[in-house]
């Protein structure tokens, strides 16, 4: 990063140092915008190095991709999107909250394991530690148990249509609790749309119309908004990605355990299916711990703007291998919804529109 250059007081004549002074002024306003853009550009990038799944970034114009950063990212949004099929078929043999706990508990496992290969050190100090169980809760234990419950009612693809409201209560969220992410034309659209959306799937008439179901859905990506705000506090915390990733989501295991222990009495249950056994594996493993590794690498490599579009390749993902596995359908309500859903999403995001903005002046 830039500094400003030092101020020696040297005594000038008069000319000279209205001169030297000009000049200073315009170097310190430069210096100025140029720190200024670089703070932005790290608020930027750590907030998506933070929320993981509620990534809600939005800039000007996504970087041209290459073919390894599509595979990656495709990679990425079949991961998250089969935590939806994995946590269904492991319903089959599990409950709920033992599903989450186990899911955390593996995936902190595996970082740990990532952690000593990469020879970094663990999180210490209370103070991040208390930011590391806050976004724990927010961003692991609320929501997961939350989608978990609402999948013993609804198919992996309707539940992450559901979750894919995240940014749009990113948004929300971030202009009653923050200064700087205020509600704007297009945000208030995409909300607005995005709503509408939900509407129309909490259809009773629907063959999932489930609402206690689709409503504990829909609070776990309120649990996500509320996740990307709190985690704006590691900005200033010398932790880096991986860290914070490993130290959520052992927190959230610290929780999760003796609650499923508690609720659950995994040691009554019955005999598991090996479906059930590799789905929660496979859940916890690749899908959580795994998942966090690939996403920094498309974040690297392709910046916060590309990496945030997993966000929009999630749904398909989830409902795709929900036909194909489960044998799940849509009826026309749920893919109405859908739509409305996708348009409020891409209103939030704002790149669709610059885009078509930018055909039509290219034709003009």
């Amino acid at each position: 990063m830039t500094q400003a250059p030092d101020q020696t007081g040297s005594i000038a004549p008069a000319d000279a140092a209205k001169n030297l002074q000009g000049n200073g002024q315009a170097q310190d306003s430069a210096q100025k915008r140029v720190h200024e853009s670089a703070q932005d550009g790290a608020h930027e990038r750590a907030d998506a190095q933070v929320h993981g799944h509620a990534m809600t970034q939005s800039v000007a114009a996504v970087p041209a991709m290459a073919w390894l950063d599509w595979v990656l990212l495709t990679g990425l949004s079949i991961l998250w999107g089969g935590s939806f099929l994995f946590g269904k078929m492991a319903l089959g043999s599990f409950p709920p909250f033992t599903i989450v706990a186990g899911r955390v508990g593996l995936a902190s496992l595996t970082l740990a394991v990532i952690l000593r290969l990469m020879g970094k050190a663990l999180p210490r100090g209370w103070a991040l530690w208390r930011a590391l169980y806050g976004m724990g809760l927010l961003n692991n234990a609320i929501p997961f148990s939350l989608i978990i419950w609402g999948q013993t009612q609804l198919g992996a693809g309707l539940a992450s249509i559901i979750n894919a409201m995240t940014p749009l209560f990113t948004v929300v969220v971030a202009h009653g609790l923050t200064r700087d992410e205020k509600l704007n034309t297009g945000k208030m659209i995409g909300v607005s749309l995005g709503i509408i959306g939900v509407a129309v799937l909490v259809n009773p008439d629907s063959k999932d119309g489930h609402p206690l179901a689709l409503m504990s859905c829909l609070g776990a990506a309120i649990s996500y908004g509320f996740a990307s705000v709190w985690g704006r506090r590691f900005r200033q915390m010398a932790i880096t990605p991986i860290q914070t990733a490993f130290g959520q989501v052992t927190a959230s295991a610290s929780m999760m355990i003796p609650l499923a222990l508690w609720l659950d009495h995994p040691w009554l249950l019955e005999q598991p299916t090996h479906a059930a056994i590799v789905s929660l594996l496979v859940l916890g493993i690749c899908c959580t711990g795994f998942a966090y590794i690939l996403f920094f690498q498309v974040l690297a490599r392709a910046g916060a703007t590309a990496a945030s579009l997993v966000t929009f390749m999630i749904p398909p993902s989830a409902i795709a291998m929900g036909v194909l596995v489960l044998g799940e359908s849509l009826d026309t309500a749920q893919l109405i919804g859908t739509g409305l859903i996708g348009a409020g999403l891409a209103a939030v995001d704002g790149r669709p529109a610059r885009w078509l903005s930018g055909r039509f002046k290219g034709a003009d």
